[in-house]
């Protein structure tokens, strides 16, 4: 008596695949990839699939969402660092105060995005952030430790401006979040004429 050749099994979809297939497919609705009624369609599809052969199809003519870039990574060191002037401010940044200190400011960027997220920890040095007036910042995540979280930013958001959203610690250095100074304010502005 010979053997017949085994069936592969079908593999059962679980809530967690459904649900990763559901968050992929209105991703790409968001981006444009796929229109409302063809993500409609979809998802009613992606909802009742009860095997993972009945999910793949959905999401396999979908190009992959662009990764995000790197994060930008400031240490301090022991002399310090400083990024400032015309920049490219990416969605992520990592500012380690080292001994020297970091320094990140904005007031001469053009920021498109929507939400800049700081990662800080202000070690000894500690980190300065200074924003453009109109700039909202979101600090209540971030761990005052030893020195402390010094946000002298005004709450007053203009339409269309970045929101920076900073967590991690202030370390012994601290972390100042402001607004230009006085000096700042009068240099920036014999800049732009």
């Amino acid at each position: 008596m010979s053997a017949e050749p085994s069936r592969p099994v079908p593999l059962r979809a679980s809530d967690a695949d459904r649900e990763a297939v559901v968050a992929e497919l209105q991703d790409a609705a968001a981006d444009g990839r796929i229109d409302l009624d063809e993500l409609g369609t979809r998802l009613e599809v992606a909802l009742s699939a009860r095997t993972l052969a009945e999910l793949a199809p959905l999401t396999a003519d979908l190009v992959p969402a662009v990764q995000p870039a790197q994060p930008l990574l400031l240490k301090g060191g022991m002399a310090g660092s400083v990024k400032g002037g015309s920049w490219r401010v990416p969605e992520q940044i990592r500012a380690y105060g080292g001994m020297g200190g970091v320094r990140i400011d904005f007031t001469r960027v053009e920021c498109r995005l929507r939400v800049v997220e700081i990662e800080v920890d202000g070690q000894v040095g500690g980190v300065e952030i200074v924003v453009p007036d109109g700039w909202a910042v979101e600090s209540d995540q971030v761990d005052p430790a030893l020195a402390g979280l010094r946000d002298r930013t005004t709450p007053d958001k203009l339409p269309g401006s970045p929101l920076i959203r900073l967590t991690g610690t202030c370390g012994m250095g601290g972390v100042t979040v402001r607004h230009p100074k006085r000096g700042e304010r009068r240099k920036l502005l014999r800049e732009s004429r």
